[in-house]
C-alpha cells in the first residue's frame, strides 16, 4: 500500500519513495553524492573576571594555537586532498563548503596558505562556497534584522574571495524551521540545507529534494545523517558492526540509493578529516579512494549543492513548524538553549543590539557580534550524557558554569563601553 498520490511524470510517490527499478523521466535514476563541509572556528574568550576592565575579550594566544593545530591536521591536508581528487578525476569529483566569517579571519591571520588553497579550489569550477551568518550566530531566533545583516556581510565576503555570490544558504548548525525558510527565500536564495531528522521526515527519505510550505522558489536539501555520521563519527569506532569502513563498502551503500533517491547528502564538519578522525585511522586514505569507488560503476556521480538543485526536482513539501538542528541525538536547540544559563546569556547579548549599534563604534560592534557565535553558548551546555564527548571538544572551560560566568563578565564590560560611548557623544 502506498501513501500519498502517485505522480506518473516522476514515477514516484509524492512522499519521496521510488518504486524499485522504475525509470524516471525515461532515464534510470542515479545517486549523486553531494559532499558539504562546514568549516568553522570561534574566537574563544579569555578568562575574564569581574575586576577586569580590558576591552580585549578574546584569547588570541589560545585561538592561534588551536587554529594552527587544526590547520596542520585537517585544513591543509584535507584541502590538498580535495584539490588533488578534482584534478585526478577531471572534475568528476565535486564538493561544497561553508566557511564562516570567523574562520576566514583566522585563516587570514594564522593559515594564509590554506586560504590560498580554498581560492585555488574555487578556480577549478568544481567547488562551491555557500552562505550563512558571518558570525555563525543564532541571530534568527532573536533579531531578524541582525540575521539578515550578518548574512549579507558573509555574502559580500564570499563573493569578494571566490568571485561568485552564493545562491544556497545554511543556517548555523543547520537550525531550521518554516520561518527560516520563508525569510531565506525572501532574501533571494534558491535552496537551503537542513537535517534529515526522522521525526520531521517520517516515512520519507532524505535522498530527495523538497520544498518548504509556501516557498515554491526554495528547495530543501536534507542531510542523510546515517551515512554522514558513518564517516564523521563512527569511522574509527572499532565496536561498530561495520568497522572497518572502506571506500568500496561505502560506495555500495551509495549504490543502494540508486533507483530509490536522487542524492546522497553527506554533510559534516570539515574537521572530520584529521581532527575528529585522526590521520592514523585511515580517514584520508578513505577520502582519496572514495571517488574512484563511487564512479567505478558508471551509475553514480558527484555534484555540488547548486548542481543538485538544478538537476533534480522537488518531490513535495516538508513541513517543519518547530526548530531543528544537526546537533546531538535530539536534533533540536537544546545544545544552545537547554538550560537557564544559556537562555539568559543569549537574551542578554541580543538585548544590547540597539544600544551597541547606536554607538557606531566599529570595534565594539564587531566584538558584540563575535560574542553571538553559537560556540559560546554550546560551552554552557549541561548535557553530559550520550553527547558529552562532543560538548567537551575544544571546550576551554572546566565546567558550563565557568563558561557562563566568564561570558556574563564580558557582557558587563560591553555595557560599560556602551555607557562610555554615550557619555562622549
Amino acid at each position: 500500500m502506498h501513501k500519498g498520490p502517485w505522480a506518473p511524470a516522476l514515477g514516484l510517490w509524492q512522499d519521496g519513495r521510488v518504486a524499485s527499478g522504475l525509470i524516471i523521466r525515461g532515464v534510470r535514476t542515479m545517486a549523486s553524492v553531494v559532499f558539504y563541509f562546514q568549516v568553522h572556528q570561534p574566537f574563544r574568550l579569555r578568562r575574564y573576571t569581574i575586576f577586569d576592565s580590558d576591552a580585549s575579550y578574546f584569547d588570541n594566544w589560545r585561538n592561534e594555537e588551536v587554529f594552527k593545530k587544526v590547520a596542520s591536521k585537517c585544513y591543509l591536508p584535507a584541502t590538498k586532498a580535495v584539490y588533488d581528487l578534482i584534478k585526478k578525476h577531471d572534475g568528476k569529483f565535486r564538493a561544497s563548503y561553508s566557511l564562516t566569517g570567523t574562520v576566514l579571519e583566522q585563516l587570514r591571520l594564522w593559515a594564509p596558505e590554506v586560504l590560498e588553497l580554498f581560492v585555488e579550489l574555487s578556480k577549478t569550477g568544481h567547488v562551491e562556497f555557500i552562505a550563512e551568518t558571518y558570525y555563525h550566530s543564532l541571530a534568527f531566533l532573536y533579531n531578524r534584522d541582525e540575521f539578515v545583516h550578518q548574512t549579507q556581510i558573509h555574502l559580500d565576503r564570499i563573493e569578494e574571495l571566490f568571485g561568485r555570490r552564493p545562491s544556497i544558504f545554511r543556517n548555523t548548525e543547520l537550525t531550521y524551521n518554516n520561518d527560516v525558510a520563508k525569510v531565506v527565500e525572501e532574501m533571494g536564495f534558491n535552496a537551503i540545507l537542513t537535517e534529515g531528522a526522522d521525526h520531521v521526515l517520517g516515512y520519507r527519505s532524505p535522498n530527495f529534494l523538497y520544498n518548504p510550505p509556501n516557498c515554491p522558489g526554495l528547495k530543501m536539501l536534507l542531510k542523510n545523517y546515517r551515512l554522514s555520521d558513518d564517516i564523521a563519527f563512527r569511522f574509527s569506532n572499532r565496536t561498530w558492526a561495520e568497522w572497518p569502513l572502506n571506500a568500496e563498502k561505502f560506495a555500495k551503500w551509495v549504490d543502494n540509493i540508486n533507483g530509490n533517491g536522487y542524492v546522497c547528502n553527506l554533510f559534516m564538519d570539515y574537521e572530520t578529516f584529521g581532527e575528529h578522525q585522526w590521520a592514523e585511522t585511515g580517514i584520508f586514505d578513505f577520502l582519496r579512494a572514495l571517488p574512484a569507488a563511487v564512479l567505478k560503476s558508471g551509475k553514480n556521480d558527484f555534484l555540488t549543492l547548486s548542481q543538485a538543485v538544478e538537476k533534480y526536482p522537488s518531490v513535495g513539501e516538508v513541513d517543519v513548524p518547530h526548530m531543528i538542528s544537526w546537533a546531538d541525538t535530539e536534533r533540536d536547540l537544546s545544545a544552545w538553549l537547554g538550560n537557564s544559563m544559556q537562555a539568559n546569556a543569549l537574551h542578554d547579548v541580543y538585548a544590547l543590539a540597539d544600544d551597541v549599534l547606536a554607538t557606531g563604534d566599529a570595534a565594539l560592534i564587531d566584538d558584540w557580534r563575535k560574542l553571538q557565535t553559537s560556540d559560546h553558548f554550546y560551552y554552557m551546555c549541561t548535557k553530559w550524557f550520550a553527547d558529552g564527548d562532543v560538548h567537551k571538544y575544544f571546550n576551554p572551560y572546566e565546567s558550563p558554569y565557568d563558561a557562563y560566568i566568564n561570558y556574563m563578565n564580558i557582557l558587563d564590560n560591553v555595557r560599560n563601553r556602551i555607557a562610555e560611548t554615550a557619555t562622549r557623544r
